[in-house]
């Protein structure tokens, strides 16, 4: 009897096995929802996190929108048809293709010359903030807003030096944006654009923050934010928003070949601008500190030819006669660390600071100099339009050997120097370094030459690296060498 009910359990079990196991097979067959009800969820979930992940510029742009105006320029003077649109330089050089400037212009001649850009409302009595190369040389300013309205705008003021300027029309309770602050924006986060690209007005384009204080030629006093964010000419002058529809930024420039949008655009930080803003309502104009020296980047070889542990500070390649930085007594192969307490990581730290500081003020300054820090004060100096506060030099890299002679009295005149050694030959590892016959060896890590002998005992006593002050037309860079 219990023979035979164990085997009575032992056949049930196996049936209702079979019977499980072939539901599961046509479950599986069939698609049903037992054998899709996992895959299904693990599916949804993912689409639903990519979708929340991309952002909706609607609200932003619906805001906003109306607090972008378009901004159209017209001047009567005699151009000169053979003026060159793009400085004369070397089109290879990798900056002959910066396309800076985002007004568009008629046809050269008598005939009168109009621009178009952009602008944003800042406050709803009419202050409107722009880029001053939009405005720049205007007879008149028209404002257009986005309801069809035109105004004649009042110029309250400009600063070409960071590219700002200040306008104002007759109106009352306009919608302005919010100002935000750039300091906190992060590289990798989404911002949105508003302007008039080719004079299509009122176009949002987005993209995110690709780098953040970016120098670029002949634009030292500005820490541009770098993005991705298509910007075409038109759009200067016009905002630049974050996600929580605040003003980071005025786009002002773009690197192109082609003279349209080709992935690099570069936004002036908000927190700059309206610094530039409060002082041009108040008096109209703004001035700018200036040290006059000529810097360059400290890289890993400089820095130990220095002794200095880090590579980091604005290292001062020359200085300029009767300057602030002069009668502060800073010298070439100074290595400059902090201004007023801030830190300088890198040599394009520096020239925003400076032209922030009044002129006539005492600014304190970090220096690196013989293996240690120093402090001295400098009476900051003013800076005049088209002038650099600190201009930025490159060097480069190798290893010694080079043929040179003293300079004749002649040519020290020339060069308005006292010392130093003229290249007549440069192989190997000066080669390497970039240095041409031709070149003046005015120092070698801080140390004045004088004569051939005096070199040849300075590179015999230095360790694996050290760096060279060379004198190249009226430029003057500090070069690193590889000794080892």
């Amino acid at each position: 009897m219990n023979t035979i009910n164990l085997k009575s359990k032992i056949v049930a079990v196996a049936i209702i096995s079979l019977c499980a196991a072939s539901y599961v097979m046509f479950a599986l067959y069939n698609g049903s929802s037992l054998a899709q009800a996992k895959p299904t969820e693990t599916v949804v979930t993912a689409m639903s996190t990519r979708t929340q992940g991309l952002p909706d510029f609607s609200a932003i742009v619906d805001k906003n929108g109306i607090a972008v105006v378009n901004i159209s320029t017209s001047a009567h003077q005699r151009l000169n048809r053979n003026i060159p649109r793009l400085p004369q330089m070397d089109p290879e050089d990798p900056f002959y293709q910066f396309f800076r400037h985002f007004n568009i212009p008629t046809p050269q001649g008598d005939e009168p010359t109009n621009g178009l850009g952009s602008g944003f409302i800042i406050n709803p009595d009419g202050v409107i903030l722009t880029n001053a190369h939009v405005v720049a040389g205007a007879d008149q300013i028209t404002v257009k807003l986005t309801d069809r309205r035109e105004f004649n705008a009042k110029l309250v003021g400009m600063d070409k030096t960071s590219d700002i300027a200040v306008l104002k029309i007759d109106a009352k309770n306009l919608p302005a944006v919010r100002i935000g602050d750039s300091l906190h924006i992060r590289v990798g986060e989404w911002v949105l654009a508003i302007g008039s690209p080719f004079g299509f007005e009122n176009s949002a384009t987005a993209g995110i923050v690709s780098a953040k204080s970016r120098s670029l030629p002949d634009e030292g006093y500005v820490p541009f934010i770098q993005t991705d964010v298509a910007i075409n000419p038109g759009n200067s002058g016009g905002p630049l928003f974050d996600l929580n529809g605040d003003v980071v930024g005025i786009n002002s420039q773009i690197y192109s070949q082609s003279g349209g949008y080709q992935g690099l655009s570069f936004a002036i930080p908000i927190d700059v601008a309206m610094k530039v803003e409060k002082k041009l309502e108040q008096h109209g104009h703004i001035d700018h500190g200036r040290l006059g020296v000529t810097i360059q980047e400290v890289n890993q070889a400089l820095a130990e030819s220095f002794g200095m542990k880090l590579p980091v500070g604005a290292l001062v390649s020359s200085v300029e006669k009767g300057s602030a930085a002069e009668h502060a007594g800073i010298v070439s192969g100074d290595v400059i660390l902090e201004l007023n307490g801030k830190s300088i990581e890198h040599s394009n730290d520096l020239p925003p600071l400076v032209a922030d500081l009044l002129p006539g003020s005492e600014a304190n300054v970090t220096l690196w100099r013989s293996g240690g820090r120093h402090n001295v004060t400098v009476r900051v100096g003013k800076i005049t339009v088209n002038e650099v506060v600190a201009n930025s030099s490159e060097a480069g890299t190798g290893r010694l050997g080079l043929e040179v002679r003293p300079l004749s009295s002649t040519e020290k005149k020339e060069a308005g120097i006292d010392n130093g050694l003229i290249v007549q030959r440069s192989t190997g590892a000066a080669a390497k370094a970039g240095i041409q016959a031709g070149d003046i060896i005015v120092a070698l890590n801080g140390t004045n030459i004088s004569g051939i002998g005096q070199l040849k005992e300075l590179v015999a006593k230095s360790n694996r690296h050290i760096a060279l002050l060379i004198l190249r037309g009226d430029s003057k860079i500090f070069v690193p060498i590889d000794l080892s």
